[in-house]
């Protein structure tokens, strides 16, 4: 790699306060506001509005939409093109 040209990778948190969630990883993303981590250091913090703790595919709330009843609904109003 080619000195001088790529941005910092170091520890961020990420943290998701709809869910009063927050998980530590690394990453290039950088910000102003820090936060006390539980190993007692001082890391960056981005807040997010969507994580695994709220996303409705992880928590299990996804509805499930029944295409082939649409399909049909379709058809009976409006003809089809057989």
């Amino acid at each position: 790699m080619k000195p001088g040209i790529h941005p910092a990778y170091g520890p961020v948190v990420f943290r998701d306060k709809a869910a009063d969630f927050a998980f530590l990883t690394r990453s290039t993303a950088t910000s102003d506001k820090t936060v006390e981590w539980e190993d007692g250091n001082t890391y960056p913090v981005i807040d997010v509005e969507i994580s695994s703790r709220s996303h409705p595919f992880y928590t299990g709330t996804a509805r499930v939409l029944d295409t082939a009843g649409r399909v049909e609904r379709f058809e009976r109003r409006y003809g089809s093109k057989a």
